[in-house]
């Protein structure tokens, strides 16, 4: 049996890897029960299993994740649902350390037997694997929490709303853009709801229940005189929220030039608005390259800070051992030791945030135990700290890990994954209107598209949806084919303000990859309106 079938979804710039694995039962502990009707006692049963027979084989640690995994997506274009997905995935992964070496296995069979010989199979890995490591783990202590539970605090539960109504809203928010006069609409549910269970040698019995959703469209206009064609992805942000989110609330309103939301989501508006403006980029003048201050809204803002401070402020990335999907990292040990190294302007703050309300990284605990947490990574512009998971944390000179180490389902082995990467907001009142009023020369960005970056996380270059010119302090008018190009460290240091809490969002990715084989996890990145500085502008239509 294959580990993984790929469902790519194209013609919106994204895929989304699907599970389906086919569930084997055996005696006593289900005896044919579906996961669904597993309770914790019983799921305790099955950990006690594997750490038993861990134990028995050699091994000094043991984790157990138990986990069910449920996948919808619905997808729809114009007038028609194309399709309509439910996965569901569950089994046990086991982890171990023996003879000073990591060993991991997973198994969908989850009778008392076929736990035991997973186990045992994880140790028999670590005790091969240590005949050529060349220095033990060292595994930072970690205290037991004994039974605990978490959740998303949702409102309503996405997989208990019908499918009908899903597909209406679908359907009605193509209408509405088609009625603005788009000739092309396609929009998308994606949910998934992780229920995992963990347990370990440290005395930790956890339970989690953990919900993400993301509405997203994408609209295309066509001139028919020229057969010039533009598109613009919707703005919303993928969250750690049930159905709700897309339940907008009039409260939630952030005014600009397109009506955005903080903690819920206006699908049919954000339709309505995307038809227009479509066909205003493809009349809006091409930018003149050139030195431009930039504003960011924080819909743009957020794939850059995952880029840019995210990934290379992995402690995995710094240290060599991860160099998947762009490389390594250009912030190495001895820019963090000297505690000086200038990363961004004073107005720069960016910390590592795993307890945040509605983010997707929001966990009571890691795949390792760890209870979440907050931490800085840039103080006023300086590199303080990294991401840090139980078998680094002694890198750092840390006494625990920072509770960042995730898999993407109970098969693959957990490692570091970033937690919530946001940018703080200003601490003194401003909205980006007043912002844009200091500006003489400058471009306002809306909304994430294409990037690029180098294999050090350096050198990179960002484009987005929208595009309006800034001259004297006034918005004069919509720009095209705009992208802007830096490298990390003189970008953040153009930083001259952020905006208040009042404007604060979040963006974020669903499906962000790492790791071979690849695992995706999914992760936000908050941020107010942000001004940037003497930027370099290129005009990506312009042929050489």
């Amino acid at each position: 049996m294959n580990r993984k079938n790929f469902l790519y979804l194209t013609g919106m710039g994204f895929g989304a890897t699907m599970l389906n694995r086919i569930p084997v039962f055996g005696s006593p502990l289900i005896q044919g029960t579906a996961m669904r009707n597993v309770d914790i006692a019983m799921k305790k049963q099955m950990a006690d299993v594997a750490l038993n027979a861990a134990r028995s084989k050699g091994a000094t640690y043991t984790d157990v994740r138990i986990g069910r995994y449920l996948n919808q997506y619905v997808v729809t274009r114009e007038n028609k649902v194309e399709n309509i997905v439910d996965t569901e995935s569950y089994g046990m992964g086991i982890r171990v350390i023996a003879n000073g070496c990591w060993g991991f296995a997973a198994t969908d069979k989850l009778d008392t037997d076929s736990i035991a010989k997973a186990a045992q199979m994880a140790v028999a890995i670590a005790k091969e694997n240590a005949r050529i490591q060349t220095e033990p783990v060292q595994l930072i202590p970690q205290k037991g929490y004994g039974e605990v539970s978490w959740k998303t605090p949702i409102v309503k539960n996405g997989f208990d709303v019908p499918v009908k109504d899903k597909t209406d809203l679908l359907l009605a928010v193509n209408d509405a853009a088609l009625k603005g006069g788009a000739n092309y609409v396609n929009s998308i549910i994606f949910l998934v709801n992780e229920q995992k269970y963990f347990a370990s040698t440290d005395g930790s019995y956890i339970d989690q229940d953990i919900h993400r959703i993301w509405p997203v469209f994408s609209v295309t206009k066509i001139d028919e005189k020229t057969g010039q064609f533009e598109t613009r992805q919707s703005l919303s942000a993928p969250r750690g929220m049930g159905y709700e989110y897309l339940i907008p609330k009039e409260s939630d309103k952030i005014k600009g030039l397109t009506t955005l939301y903080r903690d819920s989501y206006d699908m049919l508006e954000d339709a309505r608005a995307a038809a227009p403006q479509v066909a205003e980029k493809i009349k809006a003048k091409s930018v003149e390259a050139g030195k431009y201050d930039l504003v960011l809204d924080p819909s743009h803002l957020w794939l850059t800070i995952h880029e840019s401070v995210g990934h290379p402020s992995e402690l995995d990335r710094v240290l060599g051992y991860e160099a998947n999907f762009a490389g390594t990292s250009f912030l190495t040990l001895d820019k963090w030791k000297s505690g000086k190294f200038n990363f961004g302007s004073p107005q720069v703050n960016i910390v590592a945030d795993k307890l945040q309300p509605g983010s997707l990284g929001a966990v009571g605990y890691d795949d390792e135990g760890v209870e979440t947490k907050k931490w800085d990574i840039i103080k006023d512009g300086i590199l303080v700290n990294y991401q840090a998971i139980r078998d680094q944390a002694h890198i750092l000179g840390l006494k625990e890990s920072q509770g960042c180490c995730y898999a993407d389902n109970w098969s693959d082995v957990q490692f570091q994954r970033m937690p919530n990467i946001s940018l703080q907001p200003g601490p003194t009142p401003l909205a980006p209107d007043e912002m844009i009023k200091n500006v003489e020369k400058g471009i306002y960005i809306i909304g994430d598209s294409s990037f690029s970056i180098d294999q050090q996380r350096y050198n990179f270059q960002f484009s987005g949806q929208l595009y309006y010119e800034i001259k004297n302090g006034k918005i004069v008018g919509m720009l095209n084919d705009v992208a802007y190009q830096s490298n990390t460290q003189e970008f953040w240091n153009s930083c001259t303000a952020v905006c208040d809490k009042n404007d604060y969002r979040l963006g974020g990715s669903f499906f962000d990859g790492k790791g071979q084989p690849e695992q995706v996890s999914a992760v936000s990145h908050g941020s107010s309106t942000a001004h940037f500085k003497g930027v370099n502008v290129i005009n990506t239509k312009r042929k050489i």
